[in-house]
């Protein structure tokens, strides 16, 4: 479904990501672990276009998107949930969730989807009505995710889920990625979380200073002395 070919990110002078070639399958969740300053942030940008590769090419679904337009990535099937969750602060959470959809016109099928986000995080639904900017950490989190999922992506696109929440908080964010996944979803997962990201997907890449250093099976990764030296703690 994604295929990612000598791709090349850069800030300035500064080389962010050197020349990385993976790929994704559909119905896949591919995890992308290493440590801050690596290139992961980058990567998915690059691939949803919210920055300019310098170098590479980004294949989905057959065709080159590596230099489309940024706001017909979502027409293509590919939704970001970024770090830091970047909700609209000011909007409900029920209009947050309707932006996910701001493409579709199938009214039917778009209030469908929303029971089916409340059914996946009823927090949510007890919340529909409060302003964004007052729900916590976790609850942003969770919106997010489930305005990615109303555009009804092929492709969803994870960085950090679980940055800066409480473990419960993870958990129960982590089940419904599971759940999403088990229903066939395509996701590229980025997490610090080295041994949740690898417990929870099929696949992993391992990216240092901007290059892809180790893939295998998840469960392969899992048990590599240097994955578990530098990112299980062990």
């Amino acid at each position: 479904m994604l295929e990612v070919t000598g791709l090349r990110v850069a800030y300035g002078g500064i080389q962010a990501v050197r020349s990385i070639t993976f790929h994704v399958s559909e119905g896949e969740m591919v995890a992308l672990i290493g440590a801050n300053g690596a290139g992961k942030t980058s990567t998915l940008k690059a691939i949803s276009r919210v920055i300019d590769a310098v170098g590479g090419d980004i294949h989905f679904c057959g065709e080159n998107i590596t230099r489309i337009a940024p706001h017909d990535i979502i027409r293509r099937g590919i939704a970001l949930v970024p770090e830091g969750r970047g909700v609209f602060p000011r909007l409900t959470v029920t209009e947050n969730l309707a932006m996910g959809a701001f493409l579709r016109n199938d009214k039917a099928e778009i209030a469908a989807d929303l029971d089916q986000i409340y059914g996946y995080f009823p927090r949510l639904k007890e919340r529909a009505a409060q302003l964004t900017g007052t729900l916590s950490g976790g609850e942003q989190q969770m919106l997010a995710i489930g305005r990615a999922l109303m555009s009804r992506p092929k492709l969803l696109l994870l960085d950090e889920p679980s940055m800066g929440l409480a473990p419960i908080m993870v958990q129960k964010i982590f089940e419904v990625i599971r759940i999403v996944a088990a229903e066939g979803m395509t996701i590229l997962l980025i997490e610090q979380n080295a041994k949740l990201a690898l417990e929870s997907s099929q696949r992993g890449y391992v990216m240092e200073s901007g290059e892809i250093t180790l893939t295998g099976e998840s469960a392969q990764l899992l048990n590599d002395p240097k994955v578990r030296a530098a990112y299980l703690g062990e």
